[in-house]
């Protein structure tokens, strides 16, 4: 009689945010794809309702394959946490709640082959997978270079006692990583990590630091031609000595699940309707991430420079930070008569956007970004020349990725884009560059190619997933 083959059986655990939680759910229809059974533990109350959405959207594509569990968070006194950041909030109050996930994860009809979350749920989640004895993996969401930065924060805290380990005090005006060829600037460096004082963002990475060597895997939206030099020295032991294997496995792909919702599918079929009347490579697409609200200083030059650049654009516009339901008419920020000139040149919308179907379309040319990772690898995926304009977080470490890759530009000029007032005619001035950019042109154009290859068939993700499921397997006949 045969023995039947062992169950796969990976647990996924989110933190909060689009840019966290879209780049989990891609990760686990890649192992659904692979017949992998798959258990989803969402931390409860989500921060924003685009969250709540997606995840009930991703349950329903898989409805025989995916078991949801709702992680219900013990509250948390804001006033104990030095942030009002809604995001970093929730991350805190996860670490908070993880004492909760003991009896969730015992609870499972089938034993785990891996647990995967989010990097800013390193060490609290640690040790509860050890007592289950669980294989811990954490899902990276940017690039290779950020995880070495990271990574490296532990052998810069131990190298420097007489700063008594703080930040501001340890982080020189550039960090050499081994490895790496250029140096990451002080000015580059994530803001709050150098802020005086303690919060959460540098809690969490001085905490989790030293921990990364206790994970059994990272797993990486990246691939080889991309970000070659820092997969290598991370997987070298040249950035730490003893960090677990990085599994480059990107491009992740856009899933059916991630389709808008009925109520927002007239915006996007009236854009596509006028994207389809544009000629090839001729419209500019802006937007400053899922997270990012655009300063109301800076909105009227941001229009201003849409209008002098001379391309059709796509202005997708965030004037509050959490959800895409804005009370505010822009035309009340802008005024009636620049709005009516923004409309005669492009459009300008606040609702959520199917940002895929948009970076895909032959109409657009180039992408104005943050430079978050998602927005990043998806431009990439698909060709598109990219002008970063870094608001916060890693997004300066990903620009001057892209610039040394020769895949996009970098307004480095305009420092982070909540510090100063860009003119509207810098920004016309950034954007013709781009857009006119041959050299540019023709590198995203071989990036997109190594993407699509990468993740095809036959691909490194297809190659390391697969191997990752035998091994798995191996371990569940041995135990």
């Amino acid at each position: 009689m045969s023995v039947p083959e062992p169950v796969v059986h990976v647990a996924f655990l989110p933190s909060a945010g689009m840019g966290h939680l879209n780049p989990c759910l891609r990760l686990a229809s890649v192992f659904l794809r692979y017949g992998c059974k798959v258990t989803l533990i969402i931390p409860r109350p989500t921060v924003s309702l685009a969250e709540s959405n997606l995840i009930s959207s991703f349950s329903s594509s898989f409805p025989h394959q995916v078991t949801q569990i709702d992680f219900k968070l013990t509250p948390l006194d804001p006033n104990t946490v030095n942030t009002n950041d809604p995001f970093f909030l929730q991350y805190e109050t996860i670490r908070r709640s993880v004492h909760l996930l003991s009896p969730i994860l015992s609870s499972l009809s089938t034993s785990l082959s891996a647990f995967i979350f989010d990097i800013f749920l390193v060490s609290p989640i640690l040790s509860i997978a050890d007592k289950i004895f669980c294989p811990s993996y954490i899902n990276f969401t940017s690039s290779a270079r950020m995880l070495s930065f990271i990574a490296y924060v532990s052998v810069l805290a131990d190298s420097d006692q007489a700063a008594q380990r703080h930040p501001s005090k340890f982080v020189g005006d550039a960090i050499q990583i081994p490895g790496f060829t250029l140096p990451i600037p002080r000015s580059s460096v994530p803001p709050p990590f150098l802020l005086e004082g303690s919060n959460p963002f540098q809690r969490m990475i001085m905490e989790d630091s030293p921990n990364l060597t206790k994970l059994d895997g990272v797993f990486m939206n990246s691939f080889e031609e991309l970000e070659g030099e820092a997969l290598a020295a991370l997987n070298e032991g040249k950035v730490v000595r003893g960090l677990p294997p990085v599994y480059g496995i990107g491009p992740l792909r856009a899933g059916e699940f991630e389709n808008v919702d009925e109520g927002q599918k007239g915006c996007m079929s009236w854009i596509l309707e006028w994207l389809n009347e544009r000629a090839e490579g001729s419209v500019v697409y802006v937007s400053l991430g899922n997270r990012t609200k655009t300063r109301r200083e800076q909105i009227k030059d941001m229009a201003l420079g849409l209008i002098e650049c001379g391309y059709s654009f796509l202005w997708v516009v965030k004037l509050k930070r959490v959800d895409r339901e804005e009370e505010e008419d822009l035309e009340d920020v802008l005024g009636r008569e620049l709005m009516s000139k923004l409309r005669e040149k492009g459009v300008v919308v606040k609702e959520f956007v199917d940002q895929i179907k948009i970076l895909e379309h032959p109409a657009v040319g180039g992408f104005v970004t943050h430079g978050g990772w998602n927005s990043i690898t998806e431009a990439i995926g698909e060709g598109v020349n990219i002008l970063t304009w870094p608001q916060g977080g890693d997004q300066k470490i990903n620009a001057e990725l892209l610039r040394m890759r020769g895949v996009g530009i970098w307004a480095e000029e305009w420092d982070w884009g909540t510090q100063k007032v860009v003119e509207g005619k810098e920004i016309a001035k950034k954007i013709k560059e781009m857009m006119s950019n041959e050299s540019l042109r023709v590198k995203a154009g071989e990036m997109k190619d190594a993407a699509r290859k990468a993740c095809g068939v036959g691909g490194s993700c297809e190659v390391t997933i697969k191997r990752l499921i035998e091994e798995w397997k191996r371990n569940a006949q041995i135990n």
